[in-house]
């Protein structure tokens, strides 16, 4: 278990390590002889990302399922060294509209990385952490810490490793770089990870086929998290997708927003690290509270901690130039909403691991789920993020972000109500399904 979350850890820090290049790499592609990008071309190239983990991870789960949890993660690495050759290559040829295109290739490719490692990993962590509920809060919040933390550390590392290859004037070098990275990941799969008890005998049991696997979810309980699910990453993806290139090329068309001068390398360096620190906080908190709240109960709460955040970072946009004590104040409790708002990831985890117990067989298929609810938000929250952001900046992305959460509360009374229902073993007549 270990080695798979080491491995998670350096897997995410390579993803976040392209995102926060390419972010700036494209912030000013057009001073170097490209063309100049906006932000729904950003939020585009983010979707595309999403779009190839919500077609692939459904498959990569089945497989995993079927040819073992531990094998089908070998994958995940080598898509993701591929990807980061290739943008390397578009950086040094420069096709301007041909750039472009092949940028999005890239970001497909990265996305089937995410597909094959995701479904993979949750599918073995659900198997074993099988009737330990401590164990799984615990190892789900680890999960998703080594997941936030390498890609928070990767966006850290990112704009530095970028801007000091950019100066020597190689900064494809610095893509390349990740190519190395990312067979660090393969390397820690490959020889740390050992394939968990049971497995075996889960891939020597009947799985459902691959056109079976909608009637499969249908028919598991797992759409009642869908739509909360949906609409928190979907929220969290209008930052994702924006906040560094926003951060990083201002915009003059909105003078009263403190958060659109254009900050330096340095400057969002530092902020990263201090919503990285506070996220990861979160994350220990919150995974550590299973076996006392529900796992609707810490969701309800993420969304509640992630409004107070948007609330408290409009203000910080528009006090900081006149009333910095108070815009410093904002600042505190955005912090604080955005540790409340960490509950979320750990306990969507724990429920989609619950109701993989119906299904012990198909543990990676349904884990796979949590890619697809991830990828359909994050497009969603991508698109929207880069219309937001064109329209109104920084505030365009809050207001954005405020509405999805209010989406997200919507469901989760009827996710509450059927909560207890979602890991009761029933065979709903489908192959792999655990016996009443």
């Amino acid at each position: 278990m270990r080695a798979v979350l080491l491995g998670t850890f350096t897997l995410r820090f390579s993803t976040g390590l392209t995102g926060s290049m390419l972010a700036f790499y494209l912030a000013h592609l057009n001073n170097t002889g490209g063309l100049a990008v906006d932000g729904f071309v950003v939020g585009l190239y983010a979707a595309l990302f999403y779009l190839a983990e919500l077609i692939l991870s459904p498959l990569f789960g089945i497989l995993s399922d079927r040819y073992g949890h531990h094998r089908i993660m070998l994958y995940g690495p080598i898509f993701g060294a591929v990807a980061v050759v290739m943008t390397g290559l578009t950086a040094a040829l420069l096709l301007l509209g041909g750039t472009l295109i092949l940028l999005g290739v890239t970001r497909i490719l990265e996305g089937a990385s995410s597909a094959a490692s995701v479904p993979s990993i949750l599918g073995f962590i659900a198997l074993a952490t099988a009737g330990d509920e401590a164990l799984r809060g615990k190892t789900a919040a680890r999960f998703e810490g080594a997941t936030l933390a390498g890609l928070g550390l990767g966006a850290i590392v990112g704009g530095k490793l970028f801007e000091f290859f950019d100066n020597l004037g190689v900064g494809a070098a610095a893509f390349y770089l990740n190519a190395v990275f990312y067979g660090v990941s393969f390397l820690i799969y490959w020889l740390g990870v050992k394939d968990p008890a049971g497995e075996k005998e889960s891939v020597a049991g009947e799985h459902v086929r691959v056109s079976r696997y909608l009637e499969l979810i249908r028919t598991s309980h797992v759409w009642l998290l869908a739509p909360t699910w949906i609409a928190i990453n979907a929220a969290i993806g209008v930052w994702l997708s924006q906040s560094l290139f926003q951060l990083a090329k201002g915009d003059p068309r909105f003078p009263d927003q403190a958060l659109m001068v254009g900050f330096t390398v340095n400057q969002i360096t530092v902020a990263a690290i201090v919503v990285a620190v506070v996220f990861g906080a979160g994350l220990v908190y919150w995974g550590n509270r299973f076996k006392t709240l529900r796992r609707t109960t810490i969701i309800g709460y993420g969304i509640i901690g992630g409004a107070v955040l948007v609330i408290a970072g409009l203000a910080v946009n528009h006090l900081f130039s006149d009333l910095p004590i108070m815009a410093v104040v904002a600042a505190v409790v955005a912090a604080g909403g955005l540790f409340v708002l960490a509950g979320a990831t750990p306990a969507a985890i724990g429920l989609l691991a619950d109701m993989s117990e119906r299904f012990p067989s198909d543990r990676g298929a349904i884990m796979g789920l949590y890619s697809v609810f991830l990828a359909l938000g994050q497009i969603t929250g991508s698109l929207i993020g880069g219309v937001a952001a064109d329209w109104r900046g920084i505030d365009g992305m809050f207001i954005a972000t405020l509405v999805l959460l209010g989406i997200a509360v919507v469901p989760l009374a009827q996710l509450r109500a059927q909560e207890h229902l979602l890991d009761q073993p029933e065979t709903d007549g489908l192959p792999g399904a655990a016996s009443s």
